[in-house]
């Protein structure tokens, strides 16, 4: 089994045993989404500790844009309680890449792939995907990848 979805187990023990609701909740979910990954598909799989940090980014990510779906919606409480989620599942997400890092490893693959315009996006993505590997946003790194091309 994977370490992380072990650490996940083990601590969702324990916050039940604390009784700290957001948190079971969160890790509840989490861990559901996880399990759902692993009966996706033809057969049944364990996931590697990259691919759980690959659900626990995408989780992540839809709490973000709920948060900000009813922060426009005039619903602050639940805003909250999604913020809340968001940064349970922040702590077993390794660190965000800076602004300054993230360019780096942009110039890096740019230089890799010898692109030069818009129309080589694609093969600098496939390089600085996996470099980057949940550490930032992919529209983020788009982002960057557009600007350091155009």
């Amino acid at each position: 089994m994977a370490e992380l979805k072990t650490r996940l187990k083990t601590e969702l023990t324990a916050a039940m045993k604390a009784r700290d609701e957001v948190r079971t909740r969160t890790l509840r979910m989490v861990l559901t989404a996880i399990s759902n990954e692993e009966v996706a598909g033809r057969s049944a799989r364990e996931l590697s500790d990259d691919e759980v940090v690959t659900v626990i980014t995408r989780e992540a990510k839809k709490r973000r844009e709920a948060a900000e779906a009813f922060d426009q919606g005039g619903r602050p409480e639940k805003a909250e309680a999604e913020r809340a989620e968001g940064e349970v599942l922040a702590d077993y997400l390794p660190a965000q890449l800076s602004d300054e890092e993230l360019a780096a490893l942009v110039a890096e693959a740019v230089a890799e792939t010898g692109a030069s315009d818009a129309k080589a996006m694609g093969r600098v993505m496939k390089v600085v995907n996996p470099k980057v590997a949940g550490r930032a946003e992919g529209g983020r790194v788009a982002a960057e990848v557009r600007r350091q091309l155009a």
